[in-house]
């Protein structure tokens, strides 16, 4: 029986969101749209199967194949990001982050993140999230620019002396220099977490350095600009084993402090169905046609930043070197909550982020945060990035005209048209 026989209901709402999803331009760039394969894998048999612990070492017996399927999905990890362990069981990227911490630090011990509303992410150290409750949280923020200030940071890690140095971005539109965060983490003896959630995909292509060799972890999540499924992996070096007792806390044990950390430490099951869909999205991304997929994503949003500034817009940081701008939408009197509701309305969507050193409030922040990963995966080039920067321009203008607004959503379906998402795929 279908879906649509059974619960009509839930059947309509995931129509709906296909429908959304198919006829939209899908602009945040922490989304992607997984291939057919990952989908299948997503509701395959492998959901019905308990497996806690690791290959060959579960608590439960029948993981014959769910141990095969994670096997190629570590493998693979280990192969595209040159480490020697991969953990693929992460239910998400906060999970990620959370597992390292405990796994690395005592309650109370000083870790130090990128603030939230300065591009870092809640599991960074946020006051009011896990990260900022159980430990002793230090933020450090941007230069008057929006790049990231390696001065900042060294005067801090010598003040504060954290245990934890965590490196990484939800809004940042530059390259990351993993060397100079490495020499912020020795100057206090720290380990150095990597958060590539947003960029993992081109670390693979080569359009991003990678941290593998110089941070002592890293985390990232599957989906994104990897294209998997919604999960996350952790990535490290050293000597893995599953000794009954703690090991001591050293890089080379880091291995199984890490697998410790999730199980038996967070998380008990994993998700088999969602292992063998990353196993898939990494077998995809060890494709040569991956790689020119991540080439795409950058000049896509080069493209479009600077045909953004052409109409007017600031743009932290002047403009991008990766799959994502913030723009400061302070010149064009609108906030980013009331820019994010008149894109949506116009089939633009968007999410709305503060800009560095805001003086508006989080949730209603002076800036929207757009990339071009989802954009990218449809097949769309620069020529259609300067059409939808013209779109956004002309929605800007028109926040408070709902005729023009449905003028500029009937056009982007014009194009999206011509970029199909899951052509043979319905819920009704």
């Amino acid at each position: 029986m279908s879906i649509s026989a059974f619960d009509p209901e839930v059947a309509e709402a995931l129509q709906g969101e296909l429908q959304r999803e198919r006829h939209g331009l899908e602009m945040i760039p922490s989304e992607n749209f997984v291939s057919s394969e990952v989908l299948e894998a997503l509701g395959s048999v492998g959901t019905n199967k308990y497996s806690e612990g690791y290959p060959g070492g579960r608590y439960y017996g029948g993981c014959e194949f769910v141990d095969k399927i994670e096997n190629l999905a570590r493998d693979r990890a280990k192969k595209l990001f040159g480490v020697s362990h991969a953990n693929v069981q992460p239910a998400s990227g906060c999970a990620a982050n959370i597992a390292v911490m405990f796994a690395l630090l005592d309650p109370g011990d000083t870790l130090m993140g990128m603030s939230l509303s300065f591009g870092g992410h809640m599991t960074h150290g946020l006051s009011v999230n896990f990260s900022g409750r159980y430990y002793k949280s230090v933020q450090y923020t941007s230069d008057k620019n929006g790049y990231m200030d390696f001065d900042q940071m060294m005067a801090m890690a010598r003040e504060h002396q954290p245990k934890l140095l965590i490196v990484g971005a939800t809004a940042y539109p530059r390259i990351i220099d993993w060397h100079k965060a490495k020499e912020v983490a020795d100057s206090c003896g720290a380990y150095l977490m990597a958060d590539v959630s947003h960029i993992a995909g081109l670390i693979v292509s080569g359009d991003h350095p990678s941290p593998a060799g110089i941070a002592d972890v890293i985390t990232t999540t599957t989906h994104k600009t990897l294209r998997g499924p919604r999960g996350a992996m952790i990535l490290c070096n050293g000597n893995a084993s599953m000794p009954l007792k703690a090991v001591e806390r050293s890089r080379e044990n880091l291995p199984t402090l890490v697998d410790r950390a999730i199980i038996p430490g967070l998380q008990g099951g994993p998700h088999n169905h969602q292992t063998a869909a990353i196993a898939i999205a990494l077998q995809e991304a060890s494709c040569p046609e991956f790689i020119e997929y991540g080439h795409q994503i950058v000049k896509n949003a080069k493209t479009l930043a600077a045909a953004l500034m052409e109409h007017g817009f600031e743009l932290v940081t002047g403009g991008t070197d990766n799959h994502l701008m913030v723009v400061d939408l302070t010149n064009k009197n609108i906030s980013g909550k009331e820019a994010q509701v008149c894109l949506e309305a116009a089939g633009i969507t968007v999410n709305k982020n503060t800009v560095p050193f805001d003086t508006r409030k989080p949730f209603d922040p002076s800036g929207i945060r757009l990339g071009t990963p989802a954009l990218t995966t449809r097949g769309m080039k620069e020529i259609e990035m300067k059409l939808i920067a013209g779109w956004i321009d002309r929605a800007i203008a028109s926040a408070n005209k709902a005729d023009e607004l449905v003028a500029i959503r009937r056009e982007v379906k014009e194009l999206t048209n011509q970029f199909p998402l899951y052509p043979e795929l319905r819920y009704l």
